[in-house]
């Protein structure tokens, strides 16, 4: 008697069943309008969307990995993977691999960049904290958990990386918000941070407060270091309401636009699909963030509120930070656009959030123990 083999759809669809329907869409949706923006962004860079293609299928994967592993197991390796993480910042600091004036990889066998690790372990190991103080956070439980995130941000931001420093700040901070930071606390950091301001000056590196002063005017030096921001406002704003169409965008193809696969994404596809694409894109990530509220809402325990809470704000804080950086409203840091920008560590880090947000509403059910 011979054996019936079901078809293959009916083997894969189990396996597609942890994919969150409505986040996967979406990412999906935006992943679309970034490798036809990168197509045309990046024709003068022969291969760029065929490895782009090939960082979109591991970041699926890392997902469909990702959304595999509970919360409750999340919750056992936060502490190991936040040690590691700042054990690498520290091996980076002693010996890391130097490349364009920072110190930022490491080589383990293979050049890796712990402070990417840093932007989930961060998230994770606060969540797991205040998990672990539920019913007993006060003041000094918040104080540590400012210890905590200080450590980590204090050495990236030595290497430097302002950028990654700036994200890994955000998600630490989202936890801490989230938690119960109360807005008077919040209120005077504010003004503690604005009185610092002269301080923090005068540690930046030359490089960071030129990014501060070409923001203000970039005018200034034209063609040295304001060159990116003016190109990258005259691209958004020559694409007008409907955009000059795709393959058209003459900023971009001329060349005036500096890295245009990556951090600078956004200004080709302004000038190539205009106000009402970037409307569009808007909407696509407004319903990204939505659905991760939504999940955040429906999480059973504190550590999964806090946990998808803070990776949802990440994705709001790479689209608001690179959109402003890229508009000339925000210094130019280095943050790419999520889930457009082409780029395999960044991909797949969003790839994995997203995925730990699958596995909390998969998992939104299960009471912790």
């Amino acid at each position: 008697m011979s054996l019936h083999r079901p078809p293959l759809w009916q083997i894969i669809k189990p396996h597609l069943a942890v994919f969150d329907g409505a986040l996967s869409l979406i990412i999906f949706l935006i992943m679309s309008v970034g490798i036809v923006t990168l197509y045309s962004a990046g024709m003068n860079f022969p291969g760029r969307v065929e490895d782009q293609l090939r960082n979109i299928l591991v970041a699926f994967i890392v997902m469909w990995i990702a959304a595999n592993v509970s919360p409750q197991t999340l919750l056992r390796f936060a502490v190991p993977i936040y040690t590691i993480g700042v054990a690498l910042l520290i091996a980076v600091a002693v010996f890391g691999i130097v490349k364009k004036g920072s110190r930022r990889w490491l080589n383990i066998g293979m050049v890796v960049q712990p402070s990417e690790i840093m932007k989930i372990a961060m998230p994770l190991m606060l969540a797991w904290y205040f998990q672990k103080r539920e019913g007993m956070i006060r003041w000094p439980v918040f104080l540590i958990a400012g210890l905590l995130l200080a450590v980590p941000v204090g050495l990236i931001i030595r290497q430097p990386d302002l950028g990654t420093g700036v994200l890994v700040l955000a998600a630490g901070f989202y936890v801490i918000f989230f938690a119960g930071l109360s807005w008077k606390v919040l209120t005077g950091l504010v003004v503690a941070g604005a009185a610092s301001l002269p301080v923090i000056w005068s540690v930046l590196h030359d490089y960071q407060r030129q990014r501060v002063m070409m923001l203000i005017d970039p005018t200034s030096d034209p063609l040295g270091k304001g060159f990116h921001i003016i190109q990258s406002t005259i691209a958004i704003g020559s694409g007008g309401i409907t955009g000059k169409g795709w393959l058209m965008g003459t900023q971009t193809h001329l060349e005036f636009i500096p890295e245009r696969t990556t951090d600078f994404i956004f200004s080709v596809y302004s000038e190539e699909f205009g106000l009402i694409g970037n409307m569009i894109l808007l909407v696509l990530y407004l319903l990204l963030i939505g659905r991760g509220l939504m999940i955040t809402a429906n999480a059973p325990t504190l550590f999964t509120r806090l946990l998808g809470g803070a990776i949802t704000m990440i994705f709001f804080t790479y689209a608001f930070v690179n959109m402003g950086m890229v508009s000339g409203i925000l210094p130019v840091v280095g943050v790419p656009l999520p889930f457009m920008s082409y780029g395999g560590t960044a991909l797949v880090t969003l790839g994995l959030g997203a995925g730990i947000l699958m596995s909390i509403q998969r998992h939104r059910k299960l009471v912790q123990t």
